[in-house]
């Protein structure tokens, strides 16, 4: 009975270490995260080549959340784009972890840290449980300047877009290079 006993709980024990270490975690979150950013760049790459920018609007709209929510759904974690300047409130607005992550982030990016490699992890307690957290920062590329550069970089057909699609939009004036944003993983335990 002792060794049934001791069994169970170096068991219950060990499963605890491991569940407080992030590191199979984050593997596990990166290899959700990178597909995802890749499948939706070539979505976006796609469509600006077969309708020009304004498609390219449609994509991060519908497609790109449809995605996210079809991996959520398959995972059973949470998988969204967040920003601190966003252009879907409902969908992208940080919160409190994700808007601390994202200033660090741009805080690193300045430092010199390449934001193609920025990404944080954490197991956090939070009031719904315990959870693991995952970021990967959204360097813009050239070709979203069209849609998120300066308001004089924006074309006329993009911004016409922008106004009919996100009359509240904040996700503009970034250079490339800076931190759009970041795909946000949440795994409760």
């Amino acid at each position: 009975m002792k060794k049934i006993i001791l069994i169970s709980t170096l068991a219950l024990f060990s499963n605890a270490v491991f569940a407080d270490d992030p590191s199979k975690y984050q593997e596990e979150s990166r290899a959700v995260a990178m597909p995802f950013l890749k499948k939706l760049a070539a979505a976006n790459k796609e469509a600006v080549s077969n309708g020009g920018h304004a498609s390219a609007v449609g994509v991060c709209k519908d497609i790109a959340p449809n995605m996210s929510g079809e991996i959520s759904r398959q995972t059973g974690w949470k998988l969204t784009r967040v920003s601190l300047k966003v252009r879907n409130p409902l969908l992208g607005t940080a919160d409190a972890w994700e808007q601390k992550k994202l200033q660090e982030f741009a805080e690193r990016a300045a430092k010199g840290e390449k934001p193609e490699t920025i990404e944080a992890s954490e197991i956090v307690d939070e009031p719904a449980g315990k959870s693991f957290r995952f970021m990967k920062a959204i360097a813009l590329q050239p070709g979203c300047v069209a849609c998120h550069g300066a308001k004089e970089e924006i074309p006329a057909e993009v911004q016409a877009r922008l106004n009919t699609d996100y009359p509240h939009d904040q996700a503009t004036g970034y250079k490339v290079g800076d931190i759009r944003g970041a795909v946000s993983i949440k795994r409760p335990l």
